[in-house]
Order: C-alpha cells, then sequence, then structure tokens
C-alpha cells in the first residue's frame, strides 16, 4: 500500500499551513468525484478501475497469448500518452537486460513518438530481419507522427506478407464510431479496441491503449488493475491516510513558498521511465494560464554526478517529490577483497539496497539542509499491484491538484499550437491563410 512521507518539508510549511491546503485538497476531491469542474467530460478515468470487466481483460491476453511465439517483435505506435504509460509499466516489471520483456514474449518497440528520419530508418532495418507485429494507438488517426510511422509500418508488412496476412499483425486501438483509424480498421478488418470518449490521452493507462502493450509483453494486466481498484477505494474518502490529498496538499503547500518545479526522484532505474509517464501527466494537466508547477526527473544516485549540484546549491525554485521502492527483487552482496585497494571493507556482508537506501537517506537529508522540501512518496515493492496503485494515486491526485491551482487539468490547448505551424510550413490544405501568414515571419 502506498504512503506518505511529508517530514521533508516541515522545515518549510508551517502545520497550520498545511491543514489549509489539506481543505483545499479534500474539495478538489468533492470536485473530481462530483464531475463539478472543468472538463468534467473527461473524468471517465475516475471510476475506470472498478468498470473494467474480465471481457476486455481476456480480451488482451487473448491477443497476447496468439503472438507469442507467432511474432519477435510487436512495435507500439503512438505519442505521448498513447505510449507512456505502458512504456513506465513495462520498463518496472521487465528485466533490466532483457529488452523490457518476459522470457519467450515479443519485444516491444515504440514508434510514432517522435519524427526522426534515422529512427524510422534504423527501426525498419531492424525488422528488416524479424517478424513483427503493429499496435497503432490514436483516437484520430491523423496524429502526424503516429500517422507516419503506421503508414511506413505498415506498408511494410504489407509487402513482406501481403495484405491478408498483413492484418492479421495489426491491432487498433482507437474511437468507437469515427476518426480516419476507425475507418480503415474496419475497412480492413483489423481487430480493434476502443478508447472512451471521456478518458484523455495521459489518463488511459488502464484502458486497453496501456493493458494490450502490457499484456503483450507477458505481465498481468489483471493484478494491474486490482492495485488501482484498491487505490480507487482508499482515494475516494476524505479521510486521514488519504495519500492523493497527502500529497496534493503537500505539493501547493510547497508550490506556494515560491518552489515552482518538481523533480521526481526514483532510486531504481527501473521506474526511469515512470517519471516520462508522469511529466506528461502533470505538465500537460497544469501548466497553463500561467500557472503551473514544472514537472521534471531525476535518477537517482546516477544524476547526483550531473544533476547534484544544481539541485544542491544552485536556484532556489524546486522541491522533491521521490518515489521509494520499499523492497527489492532481488538480493546481491558486497563480498570482502583480501587488497581493499578500493576501501570497501567495510560495507562487507551488506546487501547493495542496504547501501542504496543509505544514499537516498543522505542524500534526501542534504537537499532539505540545502533549502529543497522533499516529498516521499513509499511503495512496498515492484509488481503489477503496487505499480497499479500508484499509477491511479498519481491520477487522482493530478485531478485534485489542478483544480487547486485553477486550472482545467483535462484539456490540452497549447499542445496545438506547434501542429498549425507546423502544417502551415507544409502547406497543408487548409491552412493556406496560415501559410501566408508565417512565411512573413521566417
Amino acid at each position: 500500500m502506498i504512503s506518505i512521507d511529508l517530514k521533508g518539508i516541515s522545515k518549510f510549511v508551517p502545520q497550520a499551513t498545511l491543514d489549509e491546503y489539506t481543505k483545499k485538497a479534500e474539495n478538489g476531491l468533492d470536485t473530481v468525484l462530483g464531475g463539478k469542474g472543468a472538463g468534467n467530460d473527461f473524468l471517465g478515468w475516475v471510476n475506470l478501475p472498478s468498470e473494467i470487466d474480465e471481457n476486455t481483460i481476456n480480451s488482451c491476453n487473448s491477443i497476447a497469448d496468439k503472438w507469442k511465439g507467432f511474432v519477435d517483435v510487436v512495435v507500439m505506435v503512438g505519442i505521448g500518452g498513447s505510449y507512456l504509460g505502458a512504456k513506465a509499466v513495462i520498463e518496472a516489471l521487465g528485466h533490466a537486460f532483457n529488452l523490457s520483456k518476459k522470457e519467450g514474449c515479443p519485444q516491444i518497440l515504440y514508434a510514432g513518438n517522435n519524427i526522426s528520419e534515422d529512427y524510422a530508418a534504423e527501426l525498419l532495418d531492424y525488422l528488416s530481419m524479424r517478424k513483427f507485429a503493429i499496435v497503432v494507438i490514436s483516437k484520430s488517426g491523423t496524429t502526424t507522427e503516429p500517422a507516419i510511422a503506421f503508414r511506413l509500418l505498415k506498408n511494410d508488412l504489407e509487402k513482406r506478407f501481403g495484405k491478408r496476412a498483413a492484418k492479421e499483425r495489426i491491432v487498433a486501438i482507437t474511437d468507437k464510431s469515427k476518426g480516419a483509424l476507425h475507418t480503415l480498421a474496419t475497412q480492413e478488418g483489423y481487430e480493434t479496441f476502443v478508447i472512451p470518449d471521456n478518458v484523455g490521452g495521459r489518463f488511459s493507462v488502464l484502458t486497453p491503449v496501456g493493458l494490450l502493450p502490457i499484456a503483450i509483453a507477458g505481465f498481468d494486466i489483471k493484478a494491474l488493475v486490482e492495485g488501482a481498484c484498491e487505490m480507487q477505494k482508499n482515494c475516494a474518502v476524505k479521510a486521514a491516510g488519504n495519500p492523493a490529498i497527502e500529497y496534493a496538499a503537500a505539493r501547493n503547500a510547497v508550490h506556494a513558498q515560491k518552489k515552482d518545479v518538481e523533480i521526481l526522484v526514483n532510486f531504481n532505474p527501473k521506474l526511469q521511465y515512470f517519471g516520462e509517464w508522469w511529466k506528461q501527466l502533470y505538465g500537460e494537466s497544469e501548466g497553463k494560464d500561467g500557472k503551473g508547477i514544472f514537472p521534471a526527473s531525476v535518477n537517482f544516485t546516477t544524476d547526483l554526478h550531473s544533476m547534484g549540484q544544481f539541485i544542491q546549491d544552485g536556484t532556489r525554485m524546486m522541491f522533491e517529490t521521490s518515489v521509494l521502492v520499499d523492497n527489492a527483487k532481488n538480493e546481491v552482496k558486497i563480498e570482502e577483497d583480501l587488497q581493499n585497494l578500493d576501501g570497501l571493507n567495510f560495507l562487507a556482508g551488506k546487501r547493495v539496497e542496504e547501501i542504496n537506501k543509505m544514499a537516498q537517506i543522505g542524500t534526501r537529508l542534504a537537499h532539505i539542509d540545502g533549502g529543497v522540501p522533499n516529498i516521499e512518496v513509499h511503495i512496498e515493492k515492484l509488481d503489477e499491484q503496487n505499480l497499479g496503485e500508484l499509477i491511479y494515486f498519481f491520477e487522482i491526485a493530478c485531478g485534485i491538484s489542478g483544480y487547486m491551482l485553477g486550472v482545467n487539468p483535462f484539456n490540452q490547448p497549447g499542445v496545438e499550437a506547434y501542429k498549425k505551424n507546423m502544417f502551415a510550413l507544409l502547406n497543408k490544405p487548409g491552412y493556406e491563410k496560415e501559410s501566408e501568414e508565417i512565411k512573413k515571419r521566417l
């Protein structure tokens, strides 16, 4: 079960102030659960864990079983929330040196999250010697990055296997009734999963958007959903120990002390992509109307040798939220060395994780002394149950926190600006006026 430790902010936030923000967070929870706030047509994720039925889980596992041994690689085509949540879970659960998959399952690769020609060429080159399949994720089917990648991959698949065989290797996750991808999937006969209309991309990891790739990689999506269900229950009540209220209150109370940057810290490299998912969730939800807490992430102790100096002594604009795994999956002990040239015999007999935990405590104390407030989020271990809890916890806390900041947490108007400029520069039909205007600026 997730627990929150707020001792690391007590030096910066008086208890009376934290109590005030706790009441604001409780009001934010009421707004989320009551569907009373801005963007309330995108609240389908709130009750999603308890609404996921066996049929959805079985359908995802059925595709996973069909492709196991049939293909070597599954390319997941999507951008933002259409791939980050799944990648975060797969990276956290997978073997660090076995290409992020479970033994005997297809390797999961990612496309459609950039427009790099070198990336596309090297991906096609890698796939040329392997049997592969595609999971393409897009509500519209016209988002530029995934649409380009899917066109390239689909054409390659059809050239190698023919259209009839290719359709057995393509699954579309898209809108239930409209859009270019829905139309294509219907015409070609692709197996299809639906993205709920009331669930935005960054909140979609517990829909087939995330569940299908995670199942294909060989992990237990039923346990993932059960963890999310447990957290849904715990976060639905305004009571002491609700971790979402505690976290939302703490981060906003610290933010009020002119700390405008939140760094998500891990001491386990398996959580690197969890930080990437979290950055999109909070950045896209809160960063609008001239408001928001800027989300960043670091991997400790690695980044203590690069970012550590700035965090310790740089501009005092930040606070840290550390996601800590209490129990390691494996056990490795330091052995004694006769020469002891490295001077490490004082560690002989200790587990590597014990040393890691002392590094974590030492870092927290040093950063607090340096003026960096610290929030700790503890999970028991890295497994499907705990990751399901962590996902839902951060989602519900994000909704609460967005309302506390006074923004609509569920829209993303700023994302469209670069697209309009890009389409104008590429002379896309319908953008003639914008094209003329932008050319005058160049």
